[in-house]
């Protein structure tokens, strides 16, 4: 199979980020008298894939909603924070080195249901700057995953593409976006379905 494109999820796919997000939320909940809020890495494993505010009704429940959102975003900001602190070695084997590769025959993407900034914090630390020729993310858009798929997709011109992901939201953005997913099975998630199957991202080169 061939594609013009290829676009990517990032947490599951390009890293596992879910300790450092969890230190980035907690420190931000601690300094508001929320320690008993404060998550781990595991709790996030099933979280990761959804939007900012699926993630806020769960983990933020009892926070009134009038307020919930503005608290998320908080969060979001420290966590934003400590991964320009951080030197942030969790990048999955191999993701510089491939992208490289793919990058000589495809044009590279990245959407992710993640806030402003994370995309770009995700090039800069994993080396990806002039790899990724564009990105959107749930912060620019507000929409589902689908949605900025799509808005990526006219906006860049995309015609012939393929995502990159691990979770079942990313199954059913690629069948709202109708392109086809490649499961990152070392990832996070368990989709139902997928057109192609990759158990680490260097397997993209032979596919």
């Amino acid at each position: 199979m061939h594609y013009e494109s290829l676009i990517f999820d990032i947490d599951g796919t390009l890293w596992d980020s879910r300790e450092l997000v969890a230190r980035g939320y907690n420190r931000a909940l601690r300094a508001e008298g929320l320690d008993h809020l404060c998550v781990n890495a595991e709790q996030l494993k099933a979280l990761f894939g959804k939007t900012m505010t699926d993630i806020a009704d769960i983990l933020l429940a009892e926070i009134p909603v009038g307020e919930r959102y503005a608290l998320m975003e908080r969060c979001m900001d420290s966590e934003n924070r400590l991964l320009e602190e951080d030197p942030c070695h969790m990048g999955y084997p191999l993701v510089k080195e491939t992208l490289e590769k793919l990058a000589r025959n495809h044009r590279l993407f990245i959407v992710s249901n993640s806030q402003c900034g994370y995309p770009e914090l995700t090039i800069q630390k994993l080396g990806l700057t002039g790899l990724i020729r564009g990105h959107l993310c749930f912060g620019d858009t507000g929409t589902s995953k689908g949605q900025t798929l799509l808005r990526l997709m006219q906006e860049h011109e995309i015609t012939s593409c393929a995502y990159i992901g691990d979770t079942q939201g990313d199954l059913d953005a690629c069948e709202e976006a109708g392109i086809p997913f490649i499961f990152a099975a070392y990832g996070f998630g368990n989709p139902s379905h997928w057109e192609a199957k990759i158990d680490k991202i260097s397997d993209l080169l032979e596919l």
